[in-house]
């Protein structure tokens, strides 16, 4: 998905359009079943309740966490919101975490070349799309709540098939190298981690 709306802002830049129109043309190709979705979680907070399963993840994850993450209160703080976004979402935490592996390497700071966001690579016009202009893609929760909606999204549209749901995610429809990315990633880096 980020990888179509980068092809329709780059074709925008090729005609000489305003940052204005190009932020049109991408919101044209935007699914309102999607905006829809995206909607409803990032205004429908709730807590998930920490469970001794989830503390024993959480200090599990964190031994596969120290290279990217140096901070260890830090470290656990970020595995605890991955944890409740991902399980919020009804996605596997490891899953999220092979993403965000792949999309940014944990820099929650990180700005692709197309303007994505944050751990999860998320672009800024969802905000506008979803009526929260102000929300802050930096912070990792937002960008997890988004990231997770999105990602649960397109699970759901592509019938549970997750290369299908990756390339959407991704934008790389018809396309297997990031799907294969994120499940090497969650094969060699992180389901080790569950098992032990």
């Amino acid at each position: 998905m980020i990888k179509v709306i980068k092809r329709t802002i780059a074709g925008a830049c090729l005609l000489g359009t305003t940052a204005a129109a190009q932020a049109e043309v991408a919101a044209q190709t935007v699914d309102a079943a999607l905006v829809t979705a995206l909607k409803q979680a990032v205004e429908n907070v709730s807590d998930v309740p920490q469970q001794l399963d989830t503390m024993l993840w959480l200090a599990n994850m964190s031994q596969g966490l120290r290279r990217q993450v140096k901070d260890p209160f830090y470290r656990v703080h970020l595995l605890r919101i991955i944890h409740e976004e991902a399980i919020r979402a009804a996605l596997d935490p490891e899953l999220v975490l092979a993403v965000i592996q792949v999309e940014s390497r944990f820099d929650r700071f990180a700005v692709s070349p197309s303007g994505a966001r944050g751990l999860m690579q998320i672009m800024p016009f969802w905000k506008k799309e979803i009526g929260h202009p102000d929300d802050n893609l930096f912070n990792p929760r937002t960008n997890l709540r988004y990231g997770c909606a999105i990602l649960r999204y397109y699970l759901d549209r592509k019938r549970g098939r997750l290369p299908d749901a990756l390339a959407a995610y991704n934008g790389s429809i018809g396309r297997t190298e990031y799907a294969d990315r994120v499940a090497l990633t969650l094969r060699d880096h992180w389901q080790p981690l569950v098992t032990e």
